[in-house]
């Protein structure tokens, strides 16, 4: 048996609406929310999270957070001042951490003309007071946050265009303060934690590797360069996606141009036990973004208008590596 995630609760926005997903390990196919939330008249959101029990919501704006209840009452709202009026260029991003006792809010503020650094704000989940505020130096478009599965501290992987990408981690303590940690690298993207929580991957920003580090050090376990999958390094890139297909295997996005300038793709998996090529995974996606593994055998694509169908299959045996476009 492989060991399955706890249960988690993903989000789209579809219609001007924040629909809600239960990754149940038994249900796939098209997904149905299990929950639908309307946010306030005249915000847009730009991401968002929901609690387990699907009773709240907190989501960004461009210029603020906001929780809600499933009804649509407010729990609580912090505003990003001084106001922006700039509309593109910063996403703000939140998560919600493991336990549920806190909200975690990265805001772009330097390319939000706000006048200061970015930060990396702690809100108390139930208040919305801020436990922890680090100013980040970063002038980042927007970031990803992963949660990690076992000890609860956050990932923040910050994208700064050609600048390159920022990797941090924070850990809330037991005194109300948190803790945060700068990896020292500006060159790499982290992609994904594995779900047993022992190690994360990353994928060099010029997309020329993969990496795999030991969580919380980062340290390199393994590195595999582009001609290690069997490919031209001056025709192929690694994609900024993929992630933990189980604990023991990840899959690793190629591509890059055939002759007829058609853009192709193959998702590769790697043993993270040995660093060895394990074979690869089809998936009938038109993008290499489009699939996400889940880290208990099952993976995410969308449907056409944006619904996340799931996906589970044994692995394909391993094949030559690829040697034209």
């Amino acid at each position: 048996m492989l060991p399955v995630r706890p249960l988690k609760v993903i989000t789209r926005h579809r219609d001007g609406r924040i629909h809600a997903y239960v990754l149940d390990s038994g249900v796939f196919g098209v997904l149905e929310p299990a929950a639908v939330f309307q946010p306030r008249p005249g915000d847009e959101m730009v991401e968002s999270a929901v609690w387990p029990d699907l009773e709240r919501v907190v989501y960004t704006t461009l210029n603020g957070v906001v929780c809600l209840t499933r009804a649509g009452g407010l729990v609580w709202t912090s505003d990003f001042e001084p106001y922006s009026g700039q509309r593109h260029g910063h996403r703000p991003g939140c998560a919600l951490s493991l336990n549920g006792c806190t909200v975690w809010v990265y805001r772009p503020d330097a390319m939000a003309g706000r006048g200061g650094a970015d930060q990396w704000v702690v809100h108390d989940a139930d208040s919305g007071a801020v436990i922890a505020r680090r100013e980040l130096e970063t002038v980042g478009h927007g970031a990803g946050h992963h949660v990690h599965p076992v000890d609860g501290s956050t990932y923040l992987d910050i994208g700064e265009g050609q600048d390159g990408s920022v990797i941090l981690r924070g850990t809330a303590l037991a005194d109300g303060e948190a803790d945060f940690v700068t990896y020292p690298w500006r060159d790499r993207c982290l992609i994904d934690l594995a779900p047993d929580g022992q190690q994360f991957m990353t994928v060099d920003h010029g997309q020329a590797d993969v990496a795999f580090h030991r969580h919380p050090s980062g340290e390199v376990l393994f590195t595999l360069p582009v001609e290690g999958f069997g490919y031209d390094p001056e025709e192929t890139l690694v994609e900024w996606s993929g992630g933990y297909l189980t604990p023991d295997l990840a899959v690793v996005t190629l591509g890059g141009e055939g002759q007829d300038e058609q853009e192709w793709f193959r998702h590769h998996l790697i043993d993270v036990r040995t660093g060895m090529l394990s074979g690869e995974i089809a998936v009938e996606v038109t993008k290499p973004y489009e699939l996400v593994p889940l880290g208990d055998g099952s993976w995410l694509t969308s449907a056409p208008d944006g619904t996340p169908v799931r996906w589970s299959q044994a692995p394909l045996p391993s094949v030559p590596a690829h040697t034209e476009g």
